[in-house]
This record gives C-alpha cells, sequence and structure tokens, in this order.
C-alpha cells in the first residue's frame, strides 16, 4: 500500500528526493498549484535564493509542465476538473510515485489565516484523511498555532513520514 500526502506542486520539483521514495508514495496535488507552476516559471522572480539552483528548480518546473500537458497525462486532469474535489486517474511517475490532480474547491474556511493555496492543502487533507508534506515553516506555525486539525510533516522528515505507518489522526506532527 502506498503511502499518500497533500503537496503542492512546487515541492516536488525543489525537492527531487520526494520521486526516490523507499516505498510507494501517492501526492495528492491541488490543480491550482499544478497551474502555479506556469508562473513560477515564466516569472523574473527567484524561486530559489541562488541563482544556479533557480535555473535548475525552473528546468525542473518546466519538465513537470511538459508532463502535464503531455496528451495522455492532460486528458487524465481533464476529467478532475469536470466537478469539485474530483480526482484525477493515478499519473504514475515511476515504480514508485503516483500523481493525483484534486481540483479542490477552497471555500475560505481558512481563508483569513492562509492563502488561497495553503487553504486548499489543508481541506484536501481534511478531506482525504492524508498528512500535508511541506517546507513551509511559516505555513507549519500558523496550522499548529490555530489547532488546523492536520498531520504535518516537514520536508526534511521526508523519509521518517514515508515509513510512518499509521494513517492521520488529526495529530500535529512537526
Amino acid at each position: 500500500m502506498s503511502r499518500r500526502f497533500v503537496i503542492e506542486a512546487v515541492m516536488i520539483a525543489i525537492y527531487g528526493q520526494l520521486l526516490l521514495p523507499k516505498r510507494p508514495v501517492e501526492y495528492r496535488i491541488p490543480y491550482t498549484s499544478v497551474m502555479e507552476l506556469y508562473d513560477m516559471k515564466d516569472s523574473p522572480d527567484p524561486v530559489m535564493p541562488e541563482s544556479e539552483d533557480d535555473a535548475y528548480v525552473k528546468g525542473k518546473i518546466g519538465e513537470m509542465i511538459s508532463y502535464f500537458e503531455d496528451p495522455f497525462n492532460k486528458k487524465k486532469i481533464e476529467r478532475a476538473l469536470m466537478a469539485p474535489w474530483r480526482e484525477s486517474p493515478p499519473l504514475p511517475i515511476n515504480d514508485r510515485v503516483t500523481f493525483v490532480i484534486v481540483n479542490a474547491s477552497e471555500n475560505m474556511q481558512y481563508g483569513e489565516l492562509f492563502d488561497p493555496i495553503e487553504t486548499e492543502v489543508i481541506l484536501m487533507s481534511l478531506r482525504l484523511e492524508c498528512p500535508i508534506l511541506t517546507d513551509q515553516i511559516e505555513f507549519q506555525d500558523k496550522a499548529v498555532q490555530n489547532a488546523i486539525p492536520v498531520q504535518l510533516f516537514d520536508i526534511d522528515d521526508f523519509e521518517f513520514a514515508v515509513e510512518e505507518d499509521t494513517e492521520s489522526t488529526g495529530e500535529q506532527t512537526e
């Protein structure tokens, strides 16, 4: 059985180790974060602080966009866009990693505290009952301080998160 996580698309482009887990992983990705990749790729604003790292990550973002635009994958993603909370069929990346694109519906439930994509990530985690994988310390802190009932793993703890056998119990992990 694969371990499921809610994650933003850009995190996968930034952290290559997420594509090489020790056991099967399924990433649930909000569609809005896939669309955000286009803005990041074409933006003059850096994604990473170092220019070499930024060029590398923007190249990886371009590869992800190409993957999502592949006609077969695009057709699968379009199925998810037919209704709120609909999921795409699995998009296999390799023998251990699968993406599922979710047409999450941000309902402003957490809109005062979090940006729209963060809100979608939280709602997806609650709805799909799977933990969030992120590198955003501020997001993690806000979720903990506001007692948002989701399980969080920092990307630095990815290996531990993959090995963790328990499903989301509503407890918060930092």
